[in-house]
């Protein structure tokens, strides 16, 4: 295999037109780039330099290994350029995951920030649904994900970064009995047929425990594992719901929403990162740009 660094001696000699020249480019001495030639010569099995008056001149082959080696210098030389861009965040690529009622309110907000002040990084985002993406995190294959998860939760090799604490509203038809109400007490709630808006996980166990702690387990009667069809049903007078105020950027016209109380729902939604990845600047940068969202939409 031929010596890399042997070519760039080479190149230096051709250049220079002889070996003193190159010596003096290189700050080598003569007789060290003699060495080096006379090794590339040995590993490419033929001449590459012959003499001419005071001076050497490249043979066939000679000429050939000389502009690989121009060539490998420019691509060498790009290498570095783009490997600076890349742990500067000028460039790169993140893969992000999020879950549907983030989107709209997080996600959106952050990226276009982020595309402000980092034009240069590919951002692919996915909708983690219905799994759970932080496998994907953990495993390589995206490099954040938003997901709903209970404070003091510790993951091996994860670092998990506190976005916002997303409360529920109740989500009720108009014209029900507590709809006149400003602020309903959880346990009001407890004889009323219930729409599942949750997939079973941490967003449905949060409303769960709170239920439990106001001394009742709701009596669901639909199922939709989806916010606004959830709030669809409610419209159409089926049942009463739990929506988290994330996901009520839009609400159904048929609806009322009322803050909950004794106790108030909530969910924390953090991103999560590999902890060895996490000091990359791009990866930082669209951090902070959730971070911005996060204070903006809930102060």
């Amino acid at each position: 295999m031929l010596d890399v660094r042997r070519m760039q001696v080479l190149r230096a000699v051709v250049v220079g037109g002889s070996v003193t020249a190159a010596a003096a480019n290189l700050g080598y001495t003569p007789s060290a780039v003699s060495q080096q030639v006379a090794a590339l010569e040995k590993q490419a099995g033929t001449a590459l330099l012959e003499r001419v008056g005071r001076g050497v001149r490249p043979t066939a082959a000679g000429r050939l290994l000389a502009e690989h080696a121009a060539v490998i210098s420019r691509q060498l030389a790009e290498a570095e350029t783009e490997l600076a861009d890349l742990r500067s965040g000028r460039t790169g690529r993140l893969t992000v995951r999020y879950f549907a009622s983030a989107g709209a309110a997080l996600v959106a907000p952050a990226l276009a920030r982020f595309r402000r002040e980092h034009p240069g990084v590919r951002v692919d985002l996915g909708l983690a649904d219905p799994g759970d993406p932080l496998p994907e995190v953990e495993e390589g294959r995206a490099d954040l994900a938003l997901v709903v998860r209970p404070r003091g939760e510790a993951r091996a090799g994860i670092r998990f970064v506190h976005l916002l604490d997303d409360p529920y509203r109740a989500v009720l038809p108009r014209g029900h009995r507590l709809a006149a109400k400003r602020v309903i007490d959880l346990a009001d709630l407890a004889d009323e047929p219930w729409v599942g808006g949750e997939r079973p996980g941490p967003c449905l166990d949060a409303v769960i425990d709170a239920c439990a702690a106001a001394g009742f387990t709701p009596n669901s009667v639909v199922e939709s594992e989806d916010h606004a069809t959830a709030q669809g049903f409610v419209a159409a007078g089926l049942g009463i719901g739990l929506v988290p105020l994330t996901a009520l950027g839009n609400h159904h016209p048929g609806v009322v929403v009322r803050r909950v109380r004794g106790p108030e729902p909530v969910r924390s939604v953090r991103a999560a990162v590999r902890e060895a990845s996490s000091g990359r600047p791009a990866l930082q940068g669209f951090l902070d740009a959730l971070r911005a969202a996060s204070r903006a939409e809930f102060p």
